[in-house]
């Protein structure tokens, strides 16, 4: 399998998460930020949105993270990381939709501000106010963790992975945070899986 990418991007890194939780061998090439190419034909050509990642496995080309690491979970990973039971899966389903409506903004708003801005040009206001909305929104998860273990419930299912990205930022960002003991305890559960520490667990650039 084929990713475009590069390897600081919180999107791509859901897919290399994804991958390595599925046993996949694949091959990556840095596209994208500093490194272009996503604005070259063919590029678009698979990707017509120009941004990354992008998958081919076997001439199938995906894009959108979400919907990759669905679709890796479904085809290598049915019945553990993809829950065959609708319920279940749906509670993944569910927190991987929360990611990309909720949680994702204020959490551009303090890592934008804090890793990809010159101090000079922070707005500290702005990320203290997103610090704040983050902190709230994720005690809706914390809530929601009473009991279970991981997102889907007592097992690791593709529902962590997109959430999981932003919560390591959560935790690696100089910022307040509350002290959400369901969202740390899941949390320390993620850094143990070797693919969680290889590909999300790095220096944020």
């Amino acid at each position: 399998m084929k990713i475009w990418g590069r390897a600081n991007s919180i999107n791509v890194q859901k897919v290399l998460w994804a991958a390595d939780e599925c046993g996949i061998t694949h091959e990556r090439t840095d596209v994208g930020g500093a490194f272009g190419g996503n604005d070259q034909k063919w590029y678009l050509d698979m990707n017509p949105n120009g941004v990354v990642p992008t998958i081919n496995d076997g001439g199938h080309v995906i894009w959108e993270s979400n919907s990759a690491v669905r679709y890796l979970s479904a085809k290598y990973a049915a019945g553990t990381m993809w829950p065959n039971d609708p319920g279940q899966r749906s509670d993944a389903d569910r927190w991987m939709d929360w990611q990309l409506s909720t949680i994702s903004e204020p959490m551009r708003i303090c890592f934008w501000g804090l890793i990809r801005t010159p101090p000079e040009k922070r707005d500290m206001a702005a990320i203290k106010r997103a610090a704040e909305d983050a902190g709230r929104l994720f005690g809706r998860l914390d809530g929601w963790l009473e009991g279970r273990k991981y997102v889907g419930g007592q097992h690791f299912t593709m529902g962590d992975i997109p959430v999981g990205c932003f919560v390591y930022r959560w935790y690696a960002l100089d910022i307040e945070r509350p002290d959400l003991k369901n969202v740390r305890a899941w949390y320390e559960r993620l850094t143990m899986r070797p693919a969680y520490a290889k590909h999300i667990m790095i220096k944020l650039t």
